[in-house]
């Protein structure tokens, strides 16, 4: 997922998106995820359309794809860990 994620970024044209390798601190029982700085938007995603839609969305029109963001109650422990 993570080249398709970077070979995608660059059709669009997002050349100052940078992709890292990462952990995904305390929420990895929830499946991938991926965090937009500098907002700090943090996202699941599970298939390639997800991908697609995050970064069509949220980076090239600047909206948040809602139905695909982590909240801070989504995290371990309620999200306290993230408060």
């Amino acid at each position: 997922m993570r080249d398709y994620l970077k070979a995608r970024a660059k059709e669009l044209g997002l050349g100052d998106v940078r992709i890292n390798s990462a952990g995904c601190l305390d929420r990895c029982e929830l499946g991938p995820t991926m965090v937009i700085y500098p907002e700090g938007v943090w996202y699941h995603y599970r298939t390639t359309e997800d991908l697609d839609e995050i970064l069509e969305t949220h980076l090239v029109r600047g909206r948040r794809v809602e139905r695909l963001m982590l909240r801070p109650e989504d995290g371990p422990a309620g999200g306290r860990a993230f408060a």
